[in-house]
């Protein structure tokens, strides 16, 4: 198979942007499950802007991408992003998040973006 190699550069911007414990945690829990903006502001108990922020940079990276679903914006991992490889290498090393959306199920604040 052939090993397609992304730019140092580029690697480190992928690798700095997941350096940060917040983008890291949002970019693991949307490998698992889509997400809106108004879920990880009750998961990460900050405010929108500072969410859609750190949402933006992702997305500028080609990290994550955004579908929108009416009035909402639903994220994901971008599976087809050249750097999926290396932020997928990153991910497989860290537990999974899943338990963050069954609190939020719990406390009743998952939102159905529909």
């Amino acid at each position: 198979m052939l090993e397609m190699s992304i730019e140092i550069e580029k690697a480190a911007t992928i690798l700095k942007l997941l350096g940060d414990k917040t983008r890291l945690t949002m970019v693991k829990m949307l490998e698992s499950h889509d997400y809106c903006v108004c879920e990880f502001v009750a998961i990460f108990q900050m405010s929108q802007p500072a969410i859609s922020q750190h949402l933006r940079k992702l997305k500028d990276a080609g990290v994550v991408k955004e579908m929108r679903r009416g009035q909402w914006i639903i994220y994901s991992v971008n599976k087809n992003s050249d750097y999926y490889p290396l932020v997928e290498n990153v991910l497989q090393h860290l537990p999974n998040q899943d338990n963050k959306l069954k609190e939020l199920e719990e406390q009743g604040l998952r939102i159905s973006c529909e």
